[in-house]
């Protein structure tokens, strides 16, 4: 009876045979699936216009853009934009990372063709209206601030810069004050025009809609969009090897609690290793009270408020950290705690009863990721991203159960040396 529930849910998962996938001819790739449980549908995606591009002394000018897309067009006023989309209970949003802009909404399926006009109006027709920029350069200014008190904020940030020295992920998305003080009006339409097209676009939609009705609909919407010349993304340049630990302490008097951050480079998405590391991370500091890090540092000793670890991986090289927020007093304590316990994890890697707990979790929580519409739309989109295959979901349970406990031994000691750490710290 277990085999046949498995089944079932199995072929209720995403699969080759729901999904569809097709590419326009301006670049735009659209991947739908049905879902009539629900009279709504969400879309997820992405353009290839992301920090990657941004200057030094432009830090932060893709999450201007991008912040500032929905803030006057063409065709509608920022206030007439918000109006469309409340009328009808719609949401609509914009984000950019390193590498993309990414884009998110939520409508019922009868308002899909305002859903996806307002889209794209926003992404090929914003105006950057100078009121309107300079309104938000108070907001992003107000956020930089707030980011130079927080132990939390700044221990990251330090701590991307040790770890990727002299590479765009050492960078912060939101750039420092100086930075967006210095962009312009002509910055943002110039950024717009050069890395805003439909070449390398990914649009999914998922909901009470049949699939190609929702590619038809994207193609009346986006297909005539064309961009000349616009901008292919530079490639990553190499990792410096860290081959010996190095500390940075943020001085922030009057903090009541100090932040840490200490790890190292991680794999790829797309790296084999990918998944053993992935469990194992799970087990040192993820699952149940925080793993072993939480119970080592945080249930047992007394030293954090919060202690945990986790596996950042994307196009690139991620980071496999762990974060802390301790009493002052404690740092030191607490840091060496952490440094005890990947020895540990490194050495003997994880039982078989830590794997397969983390095993049935990973299993047992798939289905419920994928229950909303939202859900399902945002993990085709990453489906496209990492190019992992329109059967992934369908793979997924073996390759989860497939990881021995040897697999996440040599994973942790490949990405782990505790002899040669990036440790991060705020506080006062």
């Amino acid at each position: 009876m277990a085999k046949r529930t498995a089944l079932i849910t199995r072929k209720s998962l995403p699969n080759p045979e729901d999904i569809f996938r097709a590419t326009l001819p301006n670049g735009i790739t659209v991947l739908a699936r049905s879902n009539f449980n629900s009279p709504s549908v969400s879309v997820s995606g992405y353009i290839s216009a992301g920090a990657i591009f941004e200057e030094d002394e432009k830090l932060g000018l893709a999450d201007f853009v991008a912040s500032s897309l929905m803030r006057g067009t063409q065709s509608y006023t920022f206030d007439s934009m918000y109006n469309e989309l409340e009328s009808v209970g719609a949401s609509m949003g914009f984000d950019s990372g390193v590498h993309t802009t990414s884009f998110g909404g939520h409508s019922l399926v009868e308002d899909l063709p305002l859903l996806l006009n307002l889209l794209s109006e926003s992404m090929r027709n914003p105006l950057f209206p100078a009121n309107e920029v300079e309104k938000l350069r108070a907001q992003l200014l107000t956020g930089l601030s707030i980011r130079a008190q927080d132990t939390s904020d700044m221990s990251a940030l330090i701590f991307d810069q040790m770890l990727y020295e002299g590479h765009p992920y050492s960078r912060p998305g939101d750039g420092f004050t100086e930075t967006i003080q210095s962009i312009t009006r002509d910055d943002l339409e110039e950024f717009h025009r050069l890395h805003f097209g439909p070449r390398g676009m990914v649009i999914s939609i998922v909901g009470a809609i049949d699939p190609k009705k929702a590619f038809d609909a994207v193609s009346r919407t986006l297909g005539g969009w064309q961009v000349e010349g616009q901008k292919e993304a530079p490639a990553l340049p190499p990792l410096k090897e860290i081959k010996k630990t190095v500390k940075k302490h943020y001085q922030l008097a009057g903090k009541s609690q100090s932040d840490v951050i200490m790890g190292t480079i991680g794999p790829r998405r797309k790296d084999p290793e990918f998944m053993a590391a992935s469990l194992g991370n799970s087990v040192l500091g993820q699952f149940g009270m925080m793993g072993r890090i939480g119970d080592v540092v945080r249930e047992k000793s007394g030293m954090a408020y919060y202690a945990y670890s986790s596996l950042s991986a994307g196009s690139g090289p991620g980071a496999w950290e762990v974060s802390a927020g301790v009493n002052p007093k404690n740092m030191q304590k607490a840091i060496a705690l952490i440094e005890k316990e990947l020895r540990r994890f490194v050495k003997n890697g994880v039982t078989k009863e830590e794997l397969a707990d983390s095993q049935a979790n990973y299993v047992g929580r798939l289905p419920l990721s994928l229950e909303s519409n939202s859900g399902v739309a945002g993990a085709l989109v990453n489906m496209e991203r990492y190019q992992l295959g329109l059967d992934y979901y369908q793979r997924y349970e073996n390759m989860v159960l497939s990881v021995k406990r040897d697999d996440v031994l040599q994973a942790a000691r490949k990405y782990i040396n505790p002899d040669a750490l990036v440790i991060a710290t705020s506080g006062p």
